[in-house]
């Protein structure tokens, strides 16, 4: 799902010189493409995952970096990316994150184990932290301000109906073809975006942005590198092991000489004085909170489609589909709430309503149709992220000066981002050791040989695909199978509960942090 405050991001950037009016719709249609192959990627990604699993007799944790890779890179640099292109051109920063998005994904294709695609993911992460913030300052320097209003709309528009189809298109493409060309679909995007920019997209460059904050970002990306590490590796070593604890250590060091650093730094990347407001910090540890919770979701959701309850990868990509749609459909009506209530209702009562989608799908999880279990639970989740978005949008937009509102917003952008990555590593955690004991305790039941139960604990990190061991009766193997789908149930039945009680959470900070006197969007 998109992050909060991309449109203040579109509004954001400034240019003396708008785009003549003929440029204009090959600027929409480059910077459309652009974001739409960083949306498609990310959806795809997560449906992806159960085959790369199968595909390189990969555990859990691989495919958790899988994701996080990419994540790391994006959520720590998408600000720095941001900055380059207002100093060296937006067109020039945004072309190059095109193309190295698209030779990462070529060699996402071409990858020939597990940690060769990891390594290509994190190039790929490097190149959407450029294109992604490129892509909104583009259209937001192309256009006039009588202008502007009409190309948000139409870039909010196409950006949503592209996040729709990615899923289904990848899952399609993995299913009839190769889980290859869910990377390989990104190539033909990348020659358009390079034909058509560098032939009717003017370069802009920032009039604010002196000098980039390397070292801050250097810190930020290696100290959350250090502490992802630490959290996704605890799950296959053990919390004693030394690159565990190292790197748990050194992460939560970089991280705190980068905070440190932004203090004193004359342009820093993270402006540490925009949380001196209260309703700004409230704003991101509400987003902190309530994005966590879709960035665990979102990882797993697939997986119990594909590997439990046995959908193809175009039905598990299909199946996420109402919750994009019904949050773009309802957008423009959430935001006539704010209009009308002010943020603070609109943020206390959406996240509720995310949780009571959460509860749902825990209840629903197993068993039924999916227009009896997963539709509906979809239904309630989107009703509530729709409900939160504007808001959350515009209490970012109030909390800080209006000469502030680009970095706040960039900031948010960030943090959500930032949420996902900190959530699978975390949540990860607590679905291995639940799904483990779990596990421990149905096989225990089953009376299996000594070397069977050996055999399949050793392996336990699989989660849901785990396969039972060669040459076993057909009714063990079921029994083995059965065994292992109740355990995740459970595991993930139990992160969907606490995802709930951090929706829950989000909406207390809002009741609490929020002045309703300041909730409302400036006249």
């Amino acid at each position: 799902m998109r992050t909060p405050c991309d449109e203040v991001l579109l509004l954001s950037a400034r240019t003396n010189v708008p785009s003549a009016d003929a440029a204009r719709p090959w600027i929409l249609a480059a910077t459309i493409l652009g974001s739409s192959m960083a949306f498609i990627d990310g959806t795809v990604v997560n449906v992806v995952l159960p085959t790369l699993q199968t595909t390189f007799h990969a555990s859990v944790v691989d495919v958790q970096w899988v994701v996080e890779s990419y994540g790391i890179f994006l959520s720590a640099l998408i600000l720095v990316g941001g900055a380059l292109g207002d100093l060296c051109g937006r067109r020039r920063i945004f072309l190059i994150g095109v193309g190295v998005f698209a030779g990462a994904s070529i060699a996402c294709a071409l990858s020939s184990s597990i940690q060769q695609l990891i390594t290509a993911r994190s190039a790929q992460g490097v190149g959407a932290a450029l294109l992604v913030p490129g892509s909104l300052a583009i259209i937001s320097a192309g256009f006039n301000e009588e202008s502007r209003g009409k190309a948000i709309g139409t870039w909010s528009g196409f950006s949503a109906i592209t996040a729709a189809l990615g899923p289904v298109l990848g899952g399609s493409l993995i299913q009839y073809v190769s889980w290859r060309w869910a990377f390989l679909m990104n190539v033909p995007l990348a020659v358009a975006i390079i034909a058509i920019s560098l032939r009717h997209v003017p370069e802009s460059r920032g009039s604010e942005i002196k000098r980039l904050d390397w070292l801050g970002a250097l810190l930020a990306t290696v100290g959350l590198a250090g502490v992802v590490t630490g959290f996704l590796e605890s799950a296959r070593l053990g919390w004693r092991n030394p690159l565990v604890f190292g790197s748990l250590l050194g992460g939560f060091v970089l991280v705190s000489a980068f905070v440190a650093l932004e203090v004193r730094a004359p342009s820093p990347m993270v402006p540490l004085t925009l949380f001196r407001s209260r309703a700004f910090l409230g704003a991101n540890f509400f987003t902190l909170l309530l994005y966590a919770t879709l960035g665990i979701f979102l990882f797993l959701f697939p997986m119990t489609l594909i590997q439990v309850q046995k959908y193809s990868a175009t039905e598990a990509g299909s199946a996420m589909l109402p919750m994009i749609l019904l949050m773009f459909l309802l957008s423009r009506w959430s935001g006539g709430l704010v209009q009308r209530y002010g943020a603070r209702i609109p943020l206390v009562a959406g996240p509720l309503i995310v949780a009571a989608g959460f509860v749902l799908f825990a209840v629903l999880l197993m068993g039924g149709s999916y227009w009896k279990t997963y539709f509906p639970a979809a239904l309630v989740l989107s009703l509530g992220m729709a409900i939160t978005v504007a808001p959350l949008t515009t209490v970012v937009m109030n909390s800080v000066a209006q000469r502030y509102v680009g970095a706040a917003s960039g900031i948010n952008n960030a943090v959500a981002r930032l949420a996902g990555v900190l959530a699978i590593a975390v949540f990860g955690i607590v679905m291995v050791k639940v799904f483990d004991r779990r596990l421990d305790h149905r096989l225990t039941n089953l009376n299996l040989p000594v070397n069977i139960v050996e055999d399949l604990r050793s392996r336990e990190i699989e989660l849901a695909g785990l396969q039972p061991p060669p040459g076993l009766d057909t009714e063990t193997v079921a029994a083995i199978r059965h065994a292992i789908s109740e355990s995740f149930i459970s595991g993930f039945r139990l992160v969907l509960l606490c995802c709930a009680g951090l929706s829950v959470g989000s909406g207390l900070i809002a009741w609490g942090l929020l002045d309703p006197g300041r909730s409302r969007p400036s006249p």
